[in-house]
């Protein structure tokens, strides 16, 4: 049946990111749909996101289209251009290699949930807020370090 049942598959909060990094994302809870439903081509994922959490730090792909759409509650878009609040039914679109960072905030008192769709890590990841680069197969590297 194509129909998924959310309860049945597992519901995370953990993070690759290096110490201290981690910390904005703790309140955020990510169920990975795409291969519960057996789709390889690209990700989804059912995100809610607790008062106060980070959908991830602030970010842009070299190679990944990015697209949320908010289910319920409200989260603060923050980007290059500034902050923009999103409720239930608003959609934001992220094009890969358009070097505009951003990140989902739940500022409000109560959860929001929104569903992300991507491809899973096949291309560098810019954080320009923490100056921390992700390669696929190599890791995180802060400061042109290692973390």
């Amino acid at each position: 049946m194509p129909k998924l049942e959310l309860d049945t598959i597992p519901q995370t909060n953990a993070t690759g990111y290096p110490a201290p990094f981690g910390e904005a994302v703790r309140g955020r809870w990510y169920r990975r749909l795409a291969p519960a439903a057996g789709l390889e081509d690209f990700g989804v994922s059912h995100v809610v996101l607790r008062p106060g959490a980070w959908s991830s730090q602030r970010h842009w792909h070299e190679g990944e289209d990015e697209f949320v759409a908010i289910l319920s509650g409200e989260a603060v878009l923050v980007d290059d251009t500034g902050e923009t609040t999103m409720r239930a039914g608003d959609c934001a679109a992220f094009p890969k290699n358009d070097g505009n960072g951003h990140v989902l905030q739940n500022r409000s008192d109560a959860d929001c949930v929104f569903v992300a769709v991507g491809r899973p890590a096949q291309s560098r990841c810019h954080y320009p807020d923490i100056d921390m680069v992700l390669t696929p197969g190599e890791g995180y590297r802060v400061g042109g370090k290692p973390a």
